[in-house]
């Protein structure tokens, strides 16, 4: 059993015969089927129905039909069990895309039954969907570096401890040490976000994001395949490196400002 649904419409582009329909590549993919096969759904009333398949969707229009099935009209009103002269949806276009508001709500009012749902709110749901998935993964990744930069801010190691005592025993002056200190943490951080930022771009484009797909595209049986294409954004590439680099840069200078300050040798004598 594939346990998935499925988006049935009918097919307005192109005429089908009577018992056959045309499938998304997604489905044929799960559903192991291919033009001139047969395949059987199960309608709300329990009724079995068989249709064959006429042809199958282009793969690059996977992202947002690869749960469809296109049947003909007769055949979607038979499964649906749905009258003669009866609809559940209709589709309205408004020459004047300045009064589609005005005519949701004049239709509102007339028919308080009805629903009416405009393409910028689903467009809108759609994204805030695709967005609020975006914002688990990022809420995690700010997490781990905060954990990190919290880490580091708490205090240094023995090590560090002494290290900071000789560089003190030998003349160094307390700005010399935190100006070397923040160079070596920005050197690190710095090293660190390109390391990071390619091993995304490799994660992403080369093995297709297979890491975080699942929890991006939702929780579905039918995950459609695509091939995602190298786009940087200058601005985003920007606001993560200075939300990165500088501030563990920064987070590392308060404790070895505490330590700078403190004698040498109580410093290295722990």
């Amino acid at each position: 059993m594939v346990k998935a649904n499925y988006t049935f419409m009918v097919a307005d582009d192109r005429v089908l015969a009577p018992g056959k329909l045309v499938v998304g590549a997604g489905l044929a993919r799960t559903r192991g089927v291919a033009p001139g096969n047969h395949i059987s759904f199960h309608a709300y009333s329990g009724k079995l129905f068989t249709f064959g398949i006429a042809d199958i969707l282009p793969a690059k229009s996977e992202l947002v039909r690869a749960d469809l099935v296109l049947l003909s009209k007769a055949d979607y009103r038979a499964f649906f069990d749905i009258p003669p002269g009866h609809c559940t949806d209709i589709t309205l276009r408004v020459a004047n895309p300045l009064e589609v508001r005005s005519v949701a709500s004049k239709l509102a009012q007339q028919f308080p039954d009805s629903r009416p749902i405009l393409r910028e709110e689903i467009l809108r749901t759609y994204e805030s969907i695709f967005s609020w998935r975006e914002g688990i993964v990022l809420a995690l990744a700010t997490l781990a570096f905060a954990i990190l930069a919290w880490e580091k801010a708490s205090g240094l190691s023995a090590d560090e401890r002494r290290e900071i005592g000789i560089l003190k025993a030998i003349d160094w002056e307390t700005g010399d040490v935190l100006r070397m200190k923040f160079w070596e943490g920005a050197l690190l951080s710095l090293s660190a976000f390109l390391i990071g930022y390619l091993a995304a771009y490799v994660h992403v484009l080369h093995f297709a994001a297979s890491l975080l797909a699942r929890v991006l595209k939702g929780w579905a049986v039918l995950y459609p395949r695509f091939e995602l294409g190298p786009v940087i954004d200058d601005l985003q590439v920007t606001t993560l490196f200075v939300f990165t680099v500088f501030p563990y840069a920064a987070a590392t200078l308060v404790p070895i400002w505490r330590v700078a300050i403190t004698d040498p040798d109580a410093v290295m004598r722990g």
